[in-house]
């Protein structure tokens, strides 16, 4: 694990340096939000997403290099959602991996257009020659980025559905609600991270699709880990207030399960995951460790 750690922590540094080129600071009074689109996207954080986007593109022999504009264009996207997550009409939280949230840090309208800019960003850095020299490659990134980020079963409908069960799930199954919840909330960035990689590649549909299976087994665990943290977590190294969401009413699994069942819950999806990388063979071990990273992870 130990290596791992190393490898991701490599990727991070070496991810976050790239990423200053992408924010240069206008001269005029705009620049505001800028330096607000800029503080949020390199606030800490463990660049998973991008280092899905980079592994898995190195499968199929696309260096770091050649899938860093598309691992920053969905790093991008998935900073911009968290700006808003964080906003008083949604989770309202005022720290983010230990800093002022977005809107603490600057003001709230600044915050909303900084989250507004990232999202557009992400598509301009995505279609772009340098994310492929393919047009047609280009164009199905674009296509699956917006699908997962969007409002019919991506990333905006999932927070909806988070939002609306708090007021009232008495109305529907629940466990099939929180799977909806986290299939689309969390689990269409990380989707995309995997299956980009194998866009970029052009990967033939047995390994593509080994790639989407395991991005869903470790999805889904990902987000069981980020409910027993909220319980059982450090607040230091977690980087924001816990136990929000059994005082927020939010439907989790360990509200729902129980935290023993949800740990063996993720523990049985990260052996799933890793049987879905067989295919790959020895070159998916860096993978394998991510998977038992994510529910071993402290923060």
């Amino acid at each position: 694990m130990d290596d791992f750690k190393a490898v991701l922590v490599e990727y991070s540094s070496w991810f976050n340096e790239k990423l200053k080129d992408l924010f240069p600071l206008p001269q005029g009074a705009e620049k505001k939000v800028v330096e607000a689109m800029y503080y949020s996207v390199s606030n800490g954080g463990k660049r998973l997403r991008p280092f899905l986007v980079a592994e898995t593109a190195t499968l199929f022999g696309i260096p770091k290099e050649k899938s860093f504009p598309v691992a920053a264009a969905l790093e991008c996207l998935h900073s911009y959602s968290l700006i808003h997550d964080d906003l008083p009409a949604m989770d309202n939280d005022d720290l983010r991996r230990g800093k002022p949230t977005c809107h603490k840090k600057f003001d709230e309208a600044t915050a909303i257009l900084a989250g507004d800019g990232l999202l557009t960003y992400a598509f301009e850095l995505i279609s772009s020659p340098q994310a492929s020299s393919s047009t047609k490659i280009r164009c199905e990134l674009v296509s699956l980025l917006a699908s997962a980020a969007g409002a019919f079963d991506g990333m905006v409908a999932g927070q909806m559905l988070d939002l609306y069960s708090e007021q009232d799930n008495a109305s529907y199954h629940l466990e099939e609600i929180i799977n909806h919840i986290e299939e689309m909330k969390t689990g269409r960035l990380i989707r995309f991270a995997c299956e980009a990689g194998a866009v970029l590649g052009k990967a033939d549909k047995k390994l593509r699709q080994a790639l989407i299976t395991y991005s869903r087994k470790i999805g889904v665990a990902f987000q069981i880990a980020d409910d027993i943290l909220d319980v059982e977590g450090n607040p230091v190294l977690v980087g924001k207030a816990l136990n929000k969401d059994a005082a927020q009413g939010k439907l989790t699994f360990v509200g729902l399960y129980g935290l023993d069942k949800s740990k063996q819950m993720a523990k049985d999806l990260i052996k799933e995951a890793k049987q879905a990388l067989l295919p790959f063979g020895n070159s998916s071990k860096t993978l394998q460790q991510l998977a038992d990273f994510i529910i071993n992870r402290s923060c």
